[in-house]
């Protein structure tokens, strides 16, 4: 099952709608994995930059942090928090929606939680050859 969760941000009225999460959903399973327990927490780039240093060691701001609590590799479970206002920052840099923004970053997390990752050059192209693919499959 499929959560979204507000810690400490305001968001836009109907930034998500039911079928933005059959969509998560369906990715999983186009994946041939299950959905377990996921959780979107939507927070502020401060919040999320302090988890950045705390959780990880990163002293940077990010977009996205992924935690997986997967028990078995067939079942997606885990928690996504998203900085609000990383992705508007970098919607706006790249020229899409806010809505499209989020929706790549939200799949970005999803991918994590699948298995790929995105700590070299190889791994960050087909990280985004699978958003791609993934976004084809929303739009």
């Amino acid at each position: 099952m499929i959560h979204i969760r507000i810690i400490d941000v305001t968001l836009p009225e109907l930034l998500l709608v039911e079928s933005d999460i059959l969509w998560v959903e369906d990715v999983i399973k186009h994946y041939s994995k299950k959905t377990g327990e996921v959780f979107f927490l939507f927070c502020s780039d401060e919040h999320l930059f302090q988890m950045n240093v705390q959780f990880l060691n990163h002293d940077t701001y990010t977009d996205i942090i992924t935690f997986s609590s997967s028990e078995v590799a067939e079942i997606i479970s885990g928690e996504l928090y998203i900085s609000i206002e990383r992705v508007m920052d970098n919607a706006e840099k790249i020229g899409v929606s806010f809505k499209e923004e989020l929706l790549r970053v939200m799949i970005h997390g999803i991918l994590h939680l699948i298995g790929y990752n995105d700590k070299t050059e190889s791994d960050i192209m087909e990280m985004r050859l699978q958003e791609n693919k993934c976004l084809s499959l929303r739009f």
